[in-house]
């Protein structure tokens, strides 16, 4: 039988740290679910440039910090098999900014709600054992992208819709690929809920 975990994390090692998700829980939540395979928020490009040149960072799209500072690593050393499913197109990412159709002053009043926005889901890091993976997380998320989605349909649609379906895709080539082992996703938070519902 497969069996498929899903592990929301954040990107920022501030807020790992301050909201008790750091690279150590992490590694200990990885270790106890035992996966044959890791499916990441990677881009295909840069999980290529990562195995051609480890120590070249900075780039635009370059993976999150707890790929370069635990996962790549851990995969390595423990033979765990890793499969990127992120999906961003870098040189129109920018154009679909969800408050780049509107004026200065609306961009930042729109900019001031979404860091609300931001702070409610924070605010739920404590409602379970792995902070930001509950169901009060999921629900304020989702409230949060139907709210952007509202603002800027295209940039949802883009930023959004296109980029979960080929990620839930990707992930379901990789059930395919690896059937009957064991597979953990690990993804920003904010996409707990997607990938629960793909």
């Amino acid at each position: 039988m497969t069996t498929i975990g899903i592990l929301g994390v954040v990107h920022d090692d501030e807020l790992r740290q301050k909201y008790n998700l750091s690279l150590d829980f992490i590694k200990e939540l990885i270790l106890e679910f035992n996966p044959d395979v890791i499916c990441g928020e990677v881009l295909p490009d840069s999980w290529e440039k990562y195995n051609l040149d480890n120590s070249n960072r900075g780039y635009w799209g370059e993976p999150a910090s707890e790929y370069w500072d635990l996962i790549f690593p851990l995969c390595e050393k423990d033979k765990i098999e890793f499969v990127p499913i992120d999906w961003v197109e870098l040189d129109v990412w920018m154009d679909f900014d969800p408050f780049n159709i509107y004026n200065e002053q609306k961009r930042q009043e729109l900019s001031c709600e979404l860091e609300q926005w931001f702070q409610r889901q924070l605010s739920t890091w404590d409602l379970s054992a792995i902070p930001f993976n509950s169901v009060e997380f999921d629900m304020i998320t989702k409230q949060k992208y139907e709210w952007l989605e509202q603002i800027n349909p295209q940039a949802h649609l883009f930023r959004w819709v296109c980029r979960h379906l080929i990620m839930i895709q990707r992930i379901k080539n990789a059930i395919l690929k690896h059937s009957g082992k064991r597979m953990l996703c690990i993804v920003g938070a904010d996409h707990n809920h997607i990938l629960y519902e793909g």
